[in-house]
């Protein structure tokens, strides 16, 4: 049985709970271990959940981890859920004693595939820690300056380097985890450009190419969009949208997406892919991800919305000057989608993929 864990509040629930229900589609004898961050999301997840999706409050964490505690006072929200991202799974490990190998994922993961890749190779290399590169393509190096590494999907085994390295990256985010970049450091991520030195072959980089695809990556990539096959549904969900995914990168099945940015601007209609900065997705392949991942959002929206009438997306973006001032490049590049019936629609036939070309190249002439 593989263990997951992570952690989210209300403005990440629909994302948590789509994730969830793709994890128990692709690997449905693992248990998620949900960290719920306000007393809403808590309420909302033991309701929906059963015994393969685990909530504990964060004030329960608290508790038990007093110099976790202490950290809430000097840094902002955002800084405090980046310094939760070691503490949660070493107070999972420390108190669960089933667990012999955690991997933490974040909220706004999907899985189109079984993970296992990731476990079968941490067992062939003998690994204890396995991470994911961010895999910039060339035209946007300049982000490595945040990390060569993503905190998106990280693994522990519970033996004495991984619990070291998981106590290590603890102790220096309670020390500094800041939304700001140092030389050495930037909130929890930087950190991990130290974890191939301290553990030598006891990390596994995972190169698999399916796993963590992302905005900031998948134009690196050959992408090949081919027919969908049936797939089994998850625990407790319609057979509804069980397609596995028709896309695979570099010969290799797409496995688990990195949905990083992708918020509604109104309603369910209208969205903000996030990929202004990075490339924006060609319509075909645009279709073969997104499309999957906005139904498993909507359908998770209608599961809230019948025990939480209240309940719906936050805004991803507010229309005021920011807005407006980065609408032209938006407008240029298709970067802002409509959804109309099944698909995502742009307007930039094909122009869009240049994007994170052309800002990059004029973020060289400033």
């Amino acid at each position: 049985m593989n263990h997951y864990c992570t952690y989210f509040d209300r403005g990440f629930l629909a994302q948590g709970l789509a994730m969830w229900r793709s994890l128990a589609t692709n690997d449905p004898d693992s248990v998620l271990w949900v960290l719920a961050l306000d007393d809403f999301t808590a309420e909302v997840l033991r309701n929906v959940g059963g015994t393969w999706l685990r909530v504990i409050l964060l004030r329960e964490l608290e508790h038990d981890d007093e110099m976790l505690a202490a950290a809430k006072a000097n840094r902002s929200r955002i800084e405090y859920y980046f310094t939760l991202s070691p503490c949660w799974p070493r107070w999972l490990l420390a108190r669960r004693r089933e667990i012999d190998r955690l991997t933490y994922v974040d909220a706004d993961l999907f899985f189109f595939g079984d993970p296992g890749v990731l476990f079968e190779e941490m067992d062939a290399r003998g690994a204890s820690v396995a991470i994911t590169a961010h895999r910039f393509p060339t035209w946007l190096q300049h982000y490595q300056q945040h990390g060569c590494f993503n905190v998106g999907i990280l693994s522990w085994r519970r033996d004495a380097a991984g619990l070291g390295c998981l106590e290590d990256w603890r102790q220096r985010c309670l020390e500094w985890c800041y939304d700001r970049l140092e030389p050495d450091r930037y909130a929890d991520q930087k950190y991990l450009e130290q974890w191939p030195a301290m553990l030598g072959p006891r990390l596994l980089v995972l190169e698999h190419p399916g796993v963590n695809l992302a905005p900031w990556n998948w134009a690196g990539h050959t992408v090949h969009v081919g027919p969908a096959a049936s797939r089994r549904p998850a625990r407790g969900a319609s057979r509804r949208g069980t397609e596995a995914s028709p896309v695979s990168i570099d010969g290799h099945p797409l496995l688990v997406f990195h949905f990083a940015r992708f918020r509604p601007i109104r309603g369910t209609w209208w969205w903000q892919s996030g990929q202004l900065d990075y490339g924006v997705m060609p319509w075909r392949l645009r279709q073969a991800v997104y499309g999957p991942y906005w139904e498993a959002l909507c359908a998770a929206r209608s599961e809230i919305r019948q025990r939480r009438p209240d309940f719906d997306f936050p805004r991803g973006t507010r229309l005021g000057r920011e807005f407006w001032h980065a609408l032209p490049l938006r407008l240029i590049f298709g970067s802002d989608w409509l959804r109309i019936g099944r698909i995502f629609v742009s307007g930039r036939a094909g122009v869009g993929r240049w994007s994170g070309r052309v800002l990059a190249a004029l973020r060289r002439l400033r």
